[in-house]
């Protein structure tokens, strides 16, 4: 289970064989790295389910191999999944091949065994790393305290107090099961990768941003940055989890941020003392070498209020319909539900 969806095993993985199974998309969303919130987005799984789905089917017509095997539809068979366009409503489940995803042991002083995860691995697992790229460096980007303008080939001295694009999509990877993410140099990454070909790896996020990005232009949307997990699976790096949805991604619409950044900077105001709660935890957890820092915050985030609730579930419904191109959700306008959503 992970804080926005379960995963239903069909057929198991086994070390030398990829499993079969499904993502059952829920409404719960997470920000800060929290896990599961108090509250839930109407409809958002529905949402990330079709959005994911979509995405997929444009990245496999476009020869970029995915794990995806098709929807569920609410009265289907998980054995015989079918393509998107075939669903009469919008889909919460997705049908997937399933790889292993070995215990990672970490012990205050070693830190994270990498070596013990691929041990218990075999030839089909998930790759313990998550690759991000960025088209833009927003204000308060991590990648601006990482590096100088100049660095990603921006004529300026200092980063300026606003979004700068980039001139080339610039790829990081990071941690994906450490409490913390962390940021890896290509080095640590190969290394934290297994079998799988860290320039594999690469092609594959540049691959997904190419696919999504000229979709989102198509749409009205403008493509920020995003990321993608990956698979190996029979020898292949492919690309797992979901890919190019508003929780993975940052897309803007009219300039007015469609992603679940709307919800993160909105508890920055809403419930400030959670906020630093949790980021005073991870700074401790870090320099006290403590892996759950949850454990740590004392306080639990206020619930969302129905208004804001209801403003960015529209949100979620309106931008997937117009990223779609197809009224999957009763929602309004995505030029209305931006609108909705800019003053909370």
């Amino acid at each position: 289970m992970t804080s926005v969806k379960d995963v239903r095993v069909d057929a198991a993985a086994t070390r030398d064989a990829p499993g079969r199974g499904r993502f059952v998309f829920s409404d719960d969303y997470s920000v800060f790295d929290w896990g599961r919130m108090p509250d839930e987005l109407p409809a958002k799984g529905a949402v990330l389910c079709t959005m994911g789905a979509f995405n997929f089917e444009r990245l496999e017509a476009e020869g970029v191999p995915t794990h995806y095997r098709g929807i569920v539809p609410a009265d289907g068979d998980a054995d015989d999944p079918v393509p998107l366009p075939e669903a009469e409503t919008a889909p919460r489940e997705m049908a997937i091949d399933l790889v292993r995803v070995p215990d990672l042991p970490h012990t205050p002083d070693a830190g994270y065994d990498y070596d013990a995860y691929h041990a218990g691995a075999g030839a089909n697992y998930l790759v313990p790393l998550e690759i991000v790229f960025r088209n833009t460096v927003p204000v308060g980007s991590s990648l601006r305290s990482r590096g100088t303008p100049a660095e990603y080939g921006i004529d300026a001295d200092a980063w300026p107090d606003e979004p700068v694009s980039l001139p080339e999509p610039v790829v990081e990877f990071s941690t994906k099961y450490e409490e913390r993410d962390r940021y890896l140099s290509r080095e640590e990454a190969d290394e934290i990768a297994g079998d799988a070909s860290i320039d594999a790896l690469e092609a594959l996020a540049r691959d997904v941003n190419r696919v999504v990005t000229e979709h989102a232009e198509q749409t009205g949307f403008d493509h920020q940055d995003g990321k993608i997990e990956c698979a190996y699976l029979d020898g292949e790096v492919v690309v797992a989890d979901v890919a190019g949805t508003f929780d993975e991604n940052r897309f803007s619409y009219a300039g007015q941020q469609v992603s679940k950044e709307v919800v993160r900077q909105f508890y920055k105001s809403y419930d400030p003392d959670w906020v630093a709660a949790v980021s005073d935890a991870k700074a401790e957890a870090d320099e006290r070498g403590i892996a759950d820092w949850r454990t740590l915050v004392d306080a639990d985030p206020k619930p969302l209020p129905d208004n804001v609730l209801r403003a960015v579930a529209d949100l979620y419904a309106a931008g997937a319909n117009a990223y779609t191109d197809e009224a999957w959700f009763d929602a309004p306008d995505i030029a209305d539900a931006v609108d909705a959503v800019r003053d909370l």
